[in-house]
This record gives C-alpha cells, sequence and structure tokens, in this order.
C-alpha cells in the first residue's frame, strides 16, 4: 500500500510503502464526460485548429478504444468493455478532418440487434437470455465464454494491412481511409495460439513479432511469434506466421498476465510479471457469475522475471534476470550496447490499477474521485541492465553493469539466476506530474537502438492530463499543460508502423 499524511506532502516510508512517491491531490475534477457513449461520425467534418500544424505533417492519425457502454437497460462495468470506436485524423497542409465508426466486430452486431449485451468483455459478464426458460438459462452457464472481437485497444500493422486488435484471438482488417470493417481474422486458424498482444513490434524489412499465450491439457505455455513483412497472395492475412519459441510459465494453471513485450536487435524480452491469472476461475467465471477481471490478482510475493529470446534462433536463454515485485503495461525501448542489454520501462510497485479502471470510478466526483486517484500507485521509467554473456566462469556478488554513468545493478546470484536493480530514467520532478505512462519514441529511427529522448503523459488524475518529454542526456523533463487530457490522442501519436501515415 501507499501512506500518504494528512498534510498533502510525500508519504512516510513505513518499510511496506511502495516507490509511489507522490502528493496527495484534492478537488479532482471529474471526467464522467470522457467515459459516455457518444455517436460515430462516418463522414469527414472540419475542425478548428489553434496554432500552426507543421507543413511536414501529412497523412491520418488513426486511433480506436472504448466508444459505448450500454445497450438497452444493460451497461459495461469496465472502461476496456465498450464497444471499439474508430477514429481518423486527417491532416493535410495545415487542416483537419475528423471521422469515426464503430468497429463492426461480431460483438457489436450481436448487441446492437438484441439491444442488450450478449457478448462477455474482460469486466462484463453477459447475463442469459430472458427469453430462455428456467432450465435453459441454467445450462447457459456451463457454456465457455466466447472470446469478444471488439478490438478496442490499438491499430496495428501486418503485412501492410491495417488491423485493430485486442488481446483475445481476433482481429480486424479495417480500411485506414473510411474506417469501413473489412474482414474478420482469428490467430488460431494459423497458429496454435488462444489470442495476441494489442501492441507488437516490427523489424525495419517489416517483420512483425508478437506474443500471444495457449491453453491446453498441461496448462499455459507464453508463445513468441513471427509474422513474416511480405504477402505471397492479395488476400494474405496472418499466413506465415509462426511460433518462435515457447516459454513455461513459473504456475501453469497461474500465468502471468501481460500487455505487451519489449524487443531489442537480437532478442524479444518477455517480462513475467506477478499479475496472475488464475485460469481455474476464469474458465468457471461464467458458471460463477463473475467477470474474466476477477480471475486476475496481483502477487506482491513473487519476483518480476525476464526472459530473453533470441529472434533469430528461437532460443530461450537459460540465464533467468528477477527483480523485485512490479507491473508494466508498456515499454520504452530496449537497445544492446558493450554486452549489456538496456531494459527500459513504465512500471510500477503495484500490480492492481486494472482494477481502478472500473466505470463507477471513473465516474465519480469530489472526495470519492479524490480517494480513488490517491490510493493509486503510479507509474514512473525505469532502467534495467542485462548482461547478455553470464556464464559458468562469471563471477557471484559482483555487480556486472559496467556503464560508469549507470546506478542500476545486475548480480550474478547463482549459475542461471541475475539479480537486477533500476535505474531511475527521471528526475525528482516527475513525482510532481503523478509519474509518466503511454511512453513514445520515434520508433522507426531508434526502436531497439541507443536513443535520448521519450514522450509520454503525466497522470496527476486518472487519465493523462500533461504531455512529458524526457532527455535522458540529464533526465531533465520538459511539461506542456494546457487543461486536456492527451493520453487520449498520445496512445497512436507514434511513429512505429500503422500509427502515422505519412
Amino acid at each position: 500500500m501507499c501512506v500518504f499524511p494528512t498534510d498533502g506532502t510525500k508519504p512516510v516510508d513505513n518499510g511496506n510503502a511502495k516507490e509511489c512517491i507522490t502528493s496527495v491531490l484534492k478537488g479532482l475534477e471529474t471526467i464522467a464526460p470522457l467515459v459516455r457513449s457518444v455517436e460515430e461520425t462516418p463522414e469527414p467534418i472540419s475542425t478548428e485548429v489553434q496554432g500552426t500544424i507543421p507543413s511536414w505533417i501529412n497523412g491520418n492519425l488513426l486511433r480506436n478504444g472504448p466508444g459505448k457502454f450500454e445497450f438497452g437497460n444493460t451497461h459495461y462495468n469496465h472502461w476496456f468493455d465498450g464497444m471499439a470506436m474508430l477514429h481518423q485524423f486527417k491532416i493535410d497542409k495545415g487542416q483537419v478532418t475528423y471521422m469515426s465508426r464503430f468497429l463492426h466486430s461480431d460483438a457489436y452486431k450481436k448487441n446492437s440487434e438484441q439491444n442488450r449485451i450478449v457478448m462477455s468483455e474482460f469486466g462484463t459478464i453477459a447475463m442469459p437470455d430472458p427469453c430462455k426458460n428456467i432450465f435453459q438459462r441454467f445450462l447457459s452457464r456451463f457454456e465457455m465464454i466466447e472470446p469478444t472481437d471488439n478490438a478496442s485497444v490499438s491499430f496495428v500493422k501486418y503485412k501492410g494491412d491495417y488491423y485493430v486488435s485486442t488481446e483475445t484471438n481476433f482481429i480486424h482488417k479495417v480500411n485506414p481511409e473510411n474506417l469501413e470493417t473489412l474482414e474478420k481474422v482469428d490467430w488460431s486458424k494459423f497458429i496454435a495460439v488462444n489470442g495476441a498482444t494489442a501492441h507488437p513490434h516490427y523489424d525495419p524489412d517489416g517483420t512483425t513479432y508478437n506474443m500471444g499465450n495457449s491453453y491446453g491439457s498441461k496448462g499455459a505455455l507464453y508463445n513468441i511469434i513471427r509474422v513474416p513483412p511480405e504477402k505471397t497472395d492479395a488476400t494474405d492475412t496472418l499466413q506465415g506466421a509462426k511460433i518462435l519459441c515457447s516459454i513455461v510459465p513459473a504456475s501453469k494453471s497461474h500465468p502471468s498476465y501481460y500487455h505487451s513485450f519489449a524487443m531489442s536487435e537480437n532478442y524479444v524480452v518477455f517480462i513475467e510479471q506477478p499479475i496472475k491469472m488464475d485460469l481455474l476461475k476464469i474458465v468457471t467465471c461464467k458458471l460463477r457469475g463473475k467477470a474474466l477481471s476477477e480471475g486476475i490478482y496481483w502477487d506482491p510475493k513473487q519476483e518480476t522475471v525476464f526472459h530473453l529470446v533470441d529472434k533469430r534462433t528461437g532460443e530461450v536463454s537459460s540465464v533467468k534476470y528477477h527483480t523485485k515485485a512490479i507491473s508494466t503495461f508498456h515499454q520504452i525501448n530496449a537497445f544492446e550496447e558493450d554486452g549489456l542489454l538496456m531494459l527500459d520501462i513504465c512500471c510500477a510497485d503495484d500490480g492492481q490499477a486494472i482494477n481502478n479502471y472500473l466505470i463507477q470510478n471513473l465516474r465519480k466526483s469530489g472526495d470519492a474521485l479524490d480517494e480513488v486517484y490517491n490510493a493509486m500507485c503510479r507509474a514512473f521509467p525505469r532502467r534495467f541492465v542485462l548482461p547478455l554473456h553470464v556464464t559458468s566462469e562469471t563471477p557471484t556478488g559482483q555487480n556486472l553493469n559496467t556503464r560508469p554513468s549507470s546506478t542500476g545493478t545486475c548480480v550474478k546470484i547463482s549459475g542461471d539466476k541475475v539479480f537486477c536493480q533500476h535505474e531511475n530514467l527521471h528526475g525528482d520532478d516527475l513525482q510532481e506530474y503523478g509519474g509518466l505512462e503511454f511512453p513514445q519514441i520515434n520508433y522507426k529511427r531508434y526502436n531497439t537502438q541507443p536513443y535520448r529522448y521519450f514522450y509520454g503523459c503525466g497522470f496527476r488524475h486518472l487519465v493523462g492530463d500533461s504531455l512529458l518529454k524526457m532527455d535522458l542526456n540529464n533526465k531533465m523533463l520538459k511539461v506542456q499543460e494546457d487543461g486536456y487530457h492527451p493520453h487520449i490522442c498520445l496512445l497512436n501519436i507514434n511513429l512505429q508502423p500503422g500509427a502515422f501515415i505519412l
């Protein structure tokens, strides 16, 4: 837990407090208007531009997210549950037009046809059809939950085509020019996975890497996925996708939840964190009348483990890099230098952030809203240094981080275990802005390479309320505040393929 004094100063360290130091805030403005259903704008409309857009920015800024939170008298419980709405900002010669459309997923169409929630989502369990008799409704509880195709997380790109993705096995190909839903694609038709992240990584040649779990009679596996860069046929989607390797969880019945992963020039870095999934609870959630989200929990007694996978061979390193219990949703960058791999991530010392984004919390106001915010642990940017050439001859008990300017440590504990302590990628001033999340870099130029700047959102609210730029040379922070919530756009203001079309 985080321990806060009543005078609004920094928390007291009682030996159990996490590194989520920030000031207590009071009088937060309600953000309920951001969490309400909206109508789509299927035809482009003109917008008013304040300031000047550089002449070299021309193209479509694409993003998606939840846009509808109820059907009839039924409503969703979690922010992640809302129906996906696709947005396009077309930038041309300093002017901007806007349009939006709901993704015509099966979930959206079925819910619309019956004017009630019939497809379960992350935080909402669909109730049995009231038109069925009591016996039929009882039997329906023994059916497995059908995975949603409500792809509301991000735009991604495979083989030059644009898709929207969530974390199940379904993605949707879309037309970036008019936001039309084109084709539903199922990962499991190509490789043996039950889902994939909405944050793949790209090599310069277009080869795409992702991760997805598979579940079988012997439990869960984490799988590294590789998708080739080119089509062999005009109708290709995920043809040619392969599982590069599989990693066995520390507990096959309680694998870790992960939202994304990191990648350097030669390695995929999987972060096995103590946000755990109780598979028994998840597969029985419909029987118990509970949402899938209730099967996910934080176990602070477990360490976080970094797994390295060779991108070329699929070989999983026998050396495991451990650190204390942290949670992470987004990575900043990873690069190799002087026999070390620098892993830069946004992470927190508590893993219960998902539970804070219930609709009822986001619609609170006054003291109730302040209480939700001040109980949260904030995320901060940190660097972990992983030595790449650990052998039986490597001495134990010594710091293997040879970078003179780095304060992070990595110490070999045993033959195949290295324990890492992070270096902060920020100064004390970042605490004033509530930490940093949704990090972005100039992906096309600096992903997997040494870099100087990254960008993100400050969080003095449940959602981002400032734009931040960090200079890693001196850990100096630049801040832009204008009364808006910039993370709503920053999620896809990103130079990686598929986000900004220049």
